[in-house]
């Protein structure tokens, strides 16, 4: 079923998702059962699987030069989906990346996800490789979210890379876009930002996913300015709760996003990890209550493997 369609169907009712990363390569599927099984009790109607591209290591070759090999860290997005579709019976949403992949395994991805009677996909630029001081587009792929988005919106329309003509086969995917409350890191301002946003709606964007964020404020204005700007699709807000003193600096460094000042002095006055890790639970439930009475449609959890905080944090919402 498509995401519209379960919130359509929970007639205002705030939803329970989840976000997973896929296992380190070499370990089995057990591990992404065990991160999920602790929050199946909330009934989650989709499970989003991110996707991340490839990176580089250097080997030394036996002449002692360095060759540049490719490799991926965490492979496997859409084997996992079939693997919860089947076990769960719940939506598995995979997430489609430009950095990583060229538009030929892009279409095969597609077509992939088709055979396997997934209904939703979330379109992504991505990330730079970790070597990287941007983002480097891959010989042979998609260079922004929109060029990827039109290729999923060809293939929903029976046009395939490599075809003259329209074919009888066609997808129906429902598709999803990220957003930033607080503007993407790129963007000169959030005006710009918006744009850009407001063009991946126009060319069919069927809802919004949102970077994380611990200010509901933000959430707000950024919802109220897209829909007195015309965009009327699902904003699914993305929540994580702060679980360690660290992430004061790491979550603002690598995701852009500020921490309010009355968390951050609540995480400096704390005298263990372990009450760390409480501020920042009663601190996300707090702001799901509030997000549930401002009618967002879904709290989506990025869970980073640790199930428990979320279930905590569920438990007393839902």
């Amino acid at each position: 079923m498509k995401i519209t369609e379960h919130i359509s169907n929970a007639k205002g009712k705030t939803l329970f998702s989840f976000e997973l990363l896929p296992p380190i390569k070499g370990q089995s599927i057990q591990g992404i059962y065990d991160a999920i099984d602790p929050l199946m009790e909330f009934n989650p109607p989709f499970i989003d699987v991110t996707s991340l591209r490839e990176d580089y290591i250097y080997k030394e070759k036996e002449n002692g030069l360095l060759e540049k090999v490719a490799y991926r860290k965490r492979p496997g997005t859409i084997a996992i989906c079939a693997a919860i579709i089947n076990k769960y019976k719940v939506d598995a949403v995979p997430h489609l990346i430009c950095g990583g992949f060229t538009k030929e395994e892009t279409e095969n991805a597609l077509i992939d996800l088709q055979f396997l009677g997934i209904d939703n996909v979330l379109v992504l630029r991505g990330d730079a490789r970790r070597a990287d001081s941007a983002f480097i587009p891959t010989p042979g792929g998609h260079c922004y979210a929109t060029d990827l988005l039109q290729h999923v919106k060809n293939h929903n329309n029976g046009k395939f890379l490599h075809e003259d003509v329209e074919v009888a086969y066609k997808s129906d995917f429902c598709i999803g876009v990220a957003a930033y409350p607080e503007k993407h890191f790129e963007s000169p301002n959030l005006k710009t930002d918006f744009r850009y946003l407001k063009q991946k709606v126009d060319m069919g964007a069927d809802f919004i996913v949102t970077q994380m964020f611990f200010d509901n404020t933000k959430y707000k204005e950024f919802v109220n300015l897209c829909r007195e700007n015309g965009i009327n699709v699902p904003i699914i807000p993305g929540l994580k709760p702060i679980t360690s003193s660290k992430q004061l600096v790491s979550l603002p460094k690598v995701f852009h996003i500020d921490i309010p000042e009355d968390l951050s002095e609540a995480v400096l006055a704390c005298k263990s990890e372990k009450d760390v890790k409480e501020v920042g639970i009663e601190w996300m439930i707090n702001q799901c209550k509030e997000l549930v009475d401002f009618a967002a449609p879904v709290l989506h959890f990025y869970t980073m493997g640790n199930p428990e905080p979320t279930k905590r944090i569920a438990r007393a919402v839902f």
